[in-house]
C-alpha cells in the first residue's frame, strides 16, 4: 500500500496519541524497504541493514508519545537510519572518515506512474542500468529524490549538503540518463539509422 503525506501524518497521529499498533505496523511496512536500502548503502551488510531499521522502529515505538513534535516523519526516519548506520561504522572503524564514494547504492526500481507504465520493459532495463552507472554520490541523491520520494530540501538536510548541490546532482543524473537513453534508442532504430535529431 502506497501512503501519501496525509496518510503518514494520520498514522503518526494515531501512533502518538493512541499507541495504535496497526498504525505502527503500517508505517513500518511502508518505510522498511526504503530505509533498508538506505542503511545498506552505508553498511553493505543485509543483516546489519535489517537490524538498523528494526532498531529505528523500536525506538519509534518507545518514543511514540513524542512523535507529535516531529514535523516530517519521513525525513526523521531517514536521518535516524543514517545516524544509526554511521554510529555502527564509527564503532567498526574509529579512525575512518565517512566518504560518499564508499556508498553502495542500488536502484531497484523506478516508481511506476501512469506515464511510466507505457515504457517497455527493455527501456525500463536501460534506464535502470543507466542509473546504476551514475557516480555514487549522484546515484544516491537521484535515488533519494526519484525512487524514495524525498524533496530536494529533505535530501540536502539528510546528507548535509546544499539544496543547490542536490539540484545540480539530479540535473546531472537526468542529463546522463537522457544521453544514455538517446544513444541506446539511436542504436536500436529499425533501419540502423542512428543519425539522431
Amino acid at each position: 500500500m502506497k501512503l501519501n503525506n496525509d496518510d503518514i501524518a494520520a498514522l503518526q497521529q494515531q501512533l502518538a496519541t493512541e499507541g495504535n499498533q496497526q498504525a505502527y505496523k503500517t508505517l513500518y511496512l511502508h518505510f522498511q524497504p526504503w530505509l533498508y536500502q538506505f542503511a545498506y548503502s552505508f553498511i553493505k551488510s543485509h543483516e546489519l541493514a535489517e537490524e538498523i531499521v528494526s532498531d529505528v522502529f523500536i525506538r519509534i515505538w518507545q518514543k511514540r508519545t513524542q512523535l507529535l513534535e516531529v514535523e516530517n516523519l519521513r525525513l526523521y526516519l531517514y536521518v535516524s537510519t543514517k545516524n544509526h548506520a554511521l554510529n555502527y561504522l564509527q564503532k567498526m572503524r574509529r579512525s575512518h572518515v565517512f566518504n560518499f564514494d564508499e556508498l553502495s547504492v542500488e536502484i531497484t526500481s523506478i516508481q511506476a506512474n501512469p506515464e511510466q507504465l507505457l515504457i517497455t520493459k527493455e527501456m525500463h532495463d536501460r534506464v535502470t542500468l543507466a542509473v546504476n552507472q551514475l557516480p555514487l554520490r549522484c546515484k544516491m541523491i537521484f535515488k533519494l529524490v526519484k525512487e524514495d520520494g524525498l524533496k530536494y530540501r529533505e535530501v540536502a538536510e539528510l546528507l548535509g549538503i546544499s539544496v543547490k548541490t542536490v539540484e545540480a546532482q539530479v540535473t546531472l543524473a537526468i542529463k546522463k540518463l537522457g544521453n544514455t537513453i538517446r544513444f541506446e534508442a539511436g542504436r536500436s532504430t529499425p533501419l540502423g539509422n542512428s543519425t539522431g535529431e
